[in-house]
């Protein structure tokens, strides 16, 4: 365990050496998630994965659980852990933005990212008559992954809008290594109906546009899972980041 403002953080870190891996969680979940990849990237570096507030043996959260905020605490943890920049961030849904946000204020902290199945900016905020179907489908998802957060006020789900004007007003993504990889497979249609599929599907494209050194690759086994149901992609989409050396 580690302790930051107060607060009690569970975490796991093995590996050696640089770079260090950063491995954020989705929404509501666990860090036991990673099991799959965890094992076959410890030879890359050294790997850092934690349970953020309310997950886990992590304490609940005791502020607004803001983008800018779970960037703050993750960058305390790192530095608590001792491992230093530059990082490779590996996100997950909403771990993606978060590790959106991080390379967007800290840049230079940061050596690459890899973003599975990630949630876009827009992806809660859609215009035009798709708008309420995308939301509500998106929505649906990740209070199904938060419902470990509870009724916990300051539980990251409820300050996702907030999340999202604070990658607005930051600066630009910056020009790194980064890999999308998406999940090539539609979820139940309980879940994301086709048109909000095809819509959320066009936002994954564009977060592989953020960087000029940016690309995207289809898990076409998976929906949102990739980690689990393919981790060799994800395995091999981690490899190349860390491979990648910019001039």
């Amino acid at each position: 365990m580690l302790h930051v403002n107060g607060q009690v953080v569970e975490y796991v870190m093995s590996g050696f050496g640089r770079p260090a891996i950063v491995l954020l969680n989705g929404a509501g979940g666990p860090l036991v998630s990673w099991a799959r990849i965890y094992p076959e990237i410890e030879s890359l570096g050294t790997v850092f994965a934690y349970n953020r507030a309310g997950i886990g043996g992590s304490d609940r959260a005791a502020v607004p659980q803001t983008g800018e905020a779970i960037v703050s605490t993750l960058r305390c943890l790192l530095s608590e852990a001792k491992l230093q920049a530059p990082y490779i961030l590996v996100g997950h849904s909403l771990g993606g933005l978060y590790a959106n946000l991080f390379a967007r204020l800290y840049p230079r902290e940061v050596a690459g990212v890899v973003m599975l199945d990630a949630t876009h900016p827009d992806d809660d905020n859609l215009i035009l008559k798709s708008e309420g179907l995308v939301r509500r489908s998106l929505r649906k998802m990740l209070t199904a992954l938060d419902a470990r957060f509870g009724n916990n006020k300051f539980g990251e789900v409820a300050f996702i809008a907030e999340t999202v004007s604070q990658i607005g007003k930051a600066p630009s993504f910056p020009e790194i290594p980064l890999v999308v990889v998406t999940g090539g497979k539609r979820p139940p249609y309980w879940l994301m109906s086709e048109e909000a599929f095809k819509i959320r599907q066009a936002h994954q494209k564009a977060l592989a546009s953020l960087s000029p050194f940016g690309r995207q690759v289809i898990a076409e086994k998976s929906w949102h899972f990739p980690h689990i149901s393919e981790p060799a992609v994800v395995i091999s989409a981690i490899r190349e980041v860390a491979g990648m050396h910019l001039p």
